[in-house]
């Protein structure tokens, strides 16, 4: 199931009332949580327990009462640079002599990590503008 909220998880407090023939037979109280992913992707649970979206979905359609007793949105996660320049990043490493094992921890050193990266490719902009700095500051040829 997707839906096109992204990064957003919404709790609910159900009641369905039981009431066949005018008898009152109780009351079920169900918490509903719907999450979907950055992607669109959606989650359920359901009392705790993880549920199909579309029983979660009933859950709450055939409830006599439903409260939204939390709303929360998770921020988005900034564009990384992606294969492609890393790849660029990389090679121009190699070129000022740099050894391949020796890009990752430049770049950790350049942000301040105290351990080396496992991946140019997960940098954002900002972080990739700041190795390719350091880089330069360090490597005046660059």
């Amino acid at each position: 199931m997707q839906l096109t909220a992204r990064n957003i998880t919404r709790t609910w407090e159900t009641v369905t009332e039981h009431r066949p023939h005018g008898e009152h037979w109780g009351d079920t109280l169900h918490t509903v949580t719907l999450t979907a992913d950055q992607h669109g992707n959606v989650t359920a649970q359901i009392d705790g327990q993880d549920a199909d979206p579309a029983a979660a979905v009933r859950a709450l359609h055939y409830a006599t009462r439903a409260e939204l007793v939390s709303e929360y949105r998770a921020p988005t996660p900034p564009p990384v640079i992606g294969k492609a320049r890393a790849a660029r990043l990389h090679r121009l490493m190699g070129r000022l002599g740099l050894p391949s094992a020796q890009h990752y921890a430049l770049a950790a050193a350049a942000l301040g990590e105290w351990a080396p990266l496992p991946t140019l490719a997960d940098l954002t902009e900002p972080e990739a503008r700041t190795v390719y700095t350091h880089l330069c500051r360090l490597y005046p040829a660059a």
